[in-house]
């Protein structure tokens, strides 16, 4: 059957979706859905890549039939110039191309560009756009301190860009073409003079697309967001050595066995192109360190080899997954005595790259990151300890929130992984942040700021801005120099990077005029007030989500069936053969569940068969860092808090949904894909709850004596049943109007509209098959 004839047969059951229409706005799920299917085209999976990778940077933005405001320059069609000292700079030719560009493809304008040998005359210039440095504009820039930098001055007849640097000067010229975006029209307040000091040393990300991959118009999307570097080749060594992974036993190395090796002729290209975007470049170092004289060597011949090809890769990444002592490990349950003498020798090889590297080049960063060791909020000190013994010239990379303590109704929990669910800083990083400026070190951290690593990763950002919001002013209230903004899940442009960048300068301006002008350009100034509060609902419902990590529920439930009997394995089995199963199945083989192999397997939820285990309240025990429940029973209160984010995002959503179905017809295609990545949010969180509610029924189902209570157990559950059904008719939907939904990076797609349909396929097969045999077997039962 296809999507079109299972969301009419379907939608009428969409209860947790709200099918009846709030009396406010009157839209339903299911009329948003037609909205959807008759507005959006379909989209094959990897669409949004190749848009990515061969769409130009710049669309038409104008807005035509608005005229400017008292007091706003108003750029002329044509007439003005750009004027700009071309010396042997390739960062500032290319900025200043892609401005011309944009005045061109998004406002209509014609300036032309023009070189000069100087610019000490640039107060007489007129009708003139001005770029330069510092050091190019006598008496310009004076209030500037340090790199990245800029100031920009509106008089009426001349536009002036000044930087610290070229790399301020370039972040200035996109912040004109940030405002003009903002306002739809080549417009700037004619009075405009702003002075914005940049608030991180750096900015990296990794790549949206996948490993290794930046092509040239996604490296562009980044400098045009504020991003002033990226982290390359993910676990592997720039120079295609493989030494460790190929040489050590460890648990690690066998992990690193399965990852690429690197070709030194794709980093050499990505770096040369990378600097053409005034963008650095970051990479790991992999290597087990062991203690030994013979070790040692290897990784000083390592390093010096490394930064020998690549004198221009910027700093080193030394995390513990991939540049570890000896064994490898969080150190969860060791001695204190192990720990000490773990920190010490990881802190040597440490200091051993940092040798090298600034043998060469002082000004390489090494950052070590010691993101395996326990972070939970009783190892302050340990943690604390690792800050102590690192050498004073490497600047410390710390998870920032990872750990952070929370409590529901009395129960006491931490972030197991990266989340967005608590601002942070977490209580291990906030003391690693102290010990690290009483040594006069500088800080950089791995803070997620639009897109989590971990929790919801399957979205292509997440639209939560007033909590987003208060993470960026806490990285800035803690000084933190130099940041990691998204580990894994990557970049890719939204409005959420937009508005990140704003905030990584000074005098930016207030929060709701920012996201104000965000709102109506998207869903037309009349919404404006409606989107504010939705994306107020989404706020608050992200503080509710007690599911924080790379796990099923906020990740893959969309796609993961509810299992009531043991399914027939879908991939080879090794039960019964010398090899191993779950081996094979497991980290050092696949990690793929055979009952459900369309993603990893730690991102599937599969019930114990045989009923000894409760899985539904392991799962909510483990996700949410709940440890000391005792015999109290978590889910719950997990199940409570999931369907109050859920319903907090669903009064957002018939705001969103409203606005978006009276949005122009120009915004229109925009705005439906704001709400579809909300929805599919919602609809996470909403089959979440459900896989683990079913769950736990299940089992209640098959020791219930009394036939009239498992009679009522299996009536809920199918109910369950039917709702997820039209979920995930939804979902599919969405899926194929949004080829970014269900992807990310570290496992390409956890779930595709092939996959959906396979979950549906199984989910009437339980519906329709399953339980009602299990009814006849319950009324066949002897009492």
């Amino acid at each position: 059957m296809g999507i079109r004839a299972h969301r009419i047969i379907l939608a009428g059951c969409i209860s947790l979706l709200s099918s009846v229409a709030s009396a406010q706005d009157g839209v339903s799920a299911e009329e948003f859905a037609r909205e959807i299917e008759r507005a959006l085209p379909e989209e094959e999976p990897y669409a949004f890549h190749k848009r990515l990778t061969a769409d130009p940077v710049h669309i038409p933005r104008r807005v035509t039939d608005m005229g400017p405001q008292p007091g706003e320059l108003a750029l002329p069609d044509q007439g003005w110039r750009l004027v700009w000292i071309p010396r042997n700079s390739a960062l500032l030719h290319n900025v200043v191309q892609d401005f011309q560009d944009y005045l061109h493809t998004s406002m209509q304008v014609r300036v032309n560009v023009e070189g000069q040998d100087s610019l000490e005359n640039w107060q007489s210039l007129t009708n003139s756009i001005i770029v330069g440095t510092r050091e190019q504009l006598p008496g310009c820039g004076a209030a500037l301190t340090g790199p990245k930098d800029y100031e920009i001055e509106v008089t009426p007849d001349r536009v002036v860009v000044c930087g610290y640097d070229e790399r301020g000067a370039m972040f200035g010229l996109y912040n004109l073409e940030a405002r003009m975006n903002l306002r739809e029209a080549p417009y700037l307040p004619g009075d405009l003079k702003a002075v914005r000091r940049s608030v991180h040393d750096a900015r990296m990300v990794h790549s949206w697309m996948g490993w290794m991959e930046w092509p040239d118009p996604l490296l562009a999307h980044l400098a045009h967001d504020g991003f002033d570097a990226i982290f390359a080749s993910a676990l592997a060594n720039p120079n295609g050595d493989r030494t460790t992974a190929e040489s050590s036993t460890d648990f690690y190395a066998r992990i690193l066995f399965r990852m690429r090796q690197q070709d030194p002729a794709r980093m050499r290209d990505l770096i040369d192109r990378a600097a053409r975007f005034g963008i650095k470049v970051y990479t790991p170092i992999i290597h087990q360190y062991t203690g030994t004289p013979e070790s040692e060597a290897a990784l000083r011949e390592l390093v010096h080899n490394i930064v020998t090809e690549f004198p221009d890769i910027q700093g080193y990444v030394l995390l513990t997954e991939g540049f570890w002592y000896k064994q490898w490990g969080g150190g969860h349950g060791a001695s204190e005595e192990y720990m000490h003498d773990w920190a010490q020798n990881w802190s040597r090889a440490v200091g051993i790259v940092a040798e090298e590297c600034h043998r060469v080049n002082p000004s390489i960063e090494i950052l070590p990151w010691e993101y395996n060791i326990d972070f939970r909020p009783q190892n302050v000190e340990m943690k604390r300890y690792f800050i102590q013994q690192l050498p004073v010239d490497t600047i410390p990379l710390l998870t920032w929130e990872n750990g952070k303590s929370f409590e529901i109704d009395g129960l006491k929990g931490y972030l197991r992984d990266y989340a967005i669910s608590q601002v942070g800083p977490a209580e291990v990083t906030e003391a690693q942040i102290a010990e690290a400026r009483r040594r006069g070190m500088k800080v950089y951290s791995n803070a997620d700021t639009f897109l989590c690593g971990a929790q919801l990763q399957t979205v292509p950002y997440h639209p939560f801005p007033y909590q987003w919001h208060e993470r960026y002013q806490a990285l800035e209230k803690y000084g933190v120099n130099g940041t990691m903004e998204s580990w894994s899940s990557g970049y890719s442009p939204s409005f959420m990077t937009e508005l990140r960048a704003w905030f990584c300068w000074s005098d930016a301006p207030p929060l709701d005029e920012l996201l104000g002008a965000m709102a109506g350009r998207t869903f037309g100034s009349g919404e404006r007030d409606a989107v504010l509060k939705a994306w107020g609902h989404f706020s608050q419902a992200i503080r509710m989500v007690p599911d924080t990590g790379p796990n099923m529920g906020t990740s893959s439930a969309i796609g993961n069936p509810l299992f009531f009997e043991e399914p027939p394995a879908r991939t080879a089995t090794f039960h019964h053969s010398w090899t191993d199963h779950d081996k094979w199945m497991g980290y050092l083989g696949g990690e793929v569940n055979p009952y459900w192999p369309f993603t990893v397997s730690r991102l599937v939820f599969c019930p114990d068969f045989s009923n000894q285990v409760n899985k539904a309240e392991l799962y909510a025990r483990s996700v949410s860092g709940i440890e000391s429940a005792g015999e109290q029973r978590v889910l719950p209160v997990f199940l409570k808090y999931l369907q109050k984010a859920s319903d907090q995002m669903e009064e957002g959503l018939r705001l969103y949904r409203a606005a978006a179905l009276k949005s122009p017809a120009t915004k229109r295609e925009q705005a439906l894909k704001e709400v579809i990545v909300a929805e599919q949010i919602q609809r996470m969180l909403l089959s979440n709850h459900a896989i683990l509610e079913f769950e736990d029924l299940r089992l209640q189902v098959i020791v219930e004596q009394d036939t009239q209570k498992a009679a009522m157990l299996l009536d809920r559950m199918e109910t369950i049943l039917r709702e997820e059904i039209a979920r995930t008719e939804l979902s599919l939907l969405a899926a194929t109007r949004d080829s970014r939904l269900g992807f990310q990076s570290e496992c390409d797609y956890v779930y595709t509209p092939y996959s959906l349909r396979e979950k549906l396929e199984c989910l009437h097969a339980t519906l329709e098959e399953q339980m009602p045999e299990y009814r006849k077997q319950l009324a066949t039962a002897p009492h």
